[in-house]
């Protein structure tokens, strides 16, 4: 890699094995992030077949799939997708911190990048803002991390 690069020169998926873990719970919203994921891999270059889609009941399972397909299927990245909406109980701050904290560990203890498109807002109106609204789609997003982080360690490993 060269010193100075700019980032988006690392948006090759091609060749690259993604997984897609996307949380049910929300899934108004969730499968908005989903959308905007696969399109920037397949914008990308990623191949339809190097896609795994699993579904999840919430974000709160999404560490131990993360975990669990990363074991199994050894993909390049794995892209988490969730929305954590804050209601009237605390609730909320357990699921999102762990949530976040379980994929962070998975990602360390495995060495594939998760990348975090789980989101974290007070309100509806703020997740949908984030999911193709005036904040773009953060699953978008997401998938852009994944790319840059798979052609980032395997530029490593070279």
């Amino acid at each position: 890699m060269t010193e100075g690069k700019p980032i988006e020169e690392h948006f090759d998926a091609g060749g690259f094995k993604f997984a897609v873990l996307c949380a049910q719970f929300n899934s108004f919203i969730t499968d908005r992030l989903l959308t905007g994921a696969l399109d920037a891999l397949e914008r990308g270059g990623a191949a339809a077949a190097d896609i795994q889609i699993m579904k999840v009941p919430g974000a709160w399972e999404l560490p131990m799939a993360a975990k669990a397909v990363a074991e199994a299927n050894k993909p390049d990245a794995i892209i988490a997708l969730g929305a954590v909406i804050r209601g009237d109980t605390p609730h909320f701050d357990f699921v999102a911190g762990e949530a976040a904290s379980g994929l962070m560990a998975v990602q360390l203890e495995t060495g594939i990048p998760v990348a975090l498109g789980v989101l974290t807002t007070n309100t509806v109106e703020q997740a949908n803002d984030r999911t193709g609204g005036k904040h773009g789609n953060k699953g978008y997003d997401a998938a852009v991390t994944a790319i840059q982080m798979a052609n980032l360690i395997r530029g490593l490993r070279k």
